[in-house]
């Protein structure tokens, strides 16, 4: 299961996830994500409660990064996920 809190502030929108970014939560966080960036303001996700990604969560991470997105991380396996798609943002 996947929380997603969008909140919109003066300096953008904020997604805050809590759970696991997986199976059929992949799809629901890319619609939300998709709603708020299509207002044209800067998306910073917050994947600190985040407990699992999986492969789709992943691709979908690069993908909205790669549009823009500030990916905000704490915590080992997180932060090694976010550091590896910052590093190869142009591999993919």
């Amino acid at each position: 299961m996947l929380k997603v809190t969008a909140s919109i502030t003066a300096s953008g929108a904020i997604l805050d996830l809590e759970g696991k970014l997986a199976g059929p939560w992949v799809g629901e966080l890319k619609e939300c994500w998709r709603s708020v960036a299509a207002s044209g303001v800067r998306v910073r996700v917050m994947l600190c409660a985040v407990t699992f990604i999986d492969e789709a969560g992943k691709r979908l991470l690069v993908e909205m990064h790669r549009q823009g997105a500030e990916l905000i991380a704490e915590g080992c396996m997180n932060t090694a996920i976010v550091a590896e798609i910052e590093e190869e943002k142009g591999k993919f």
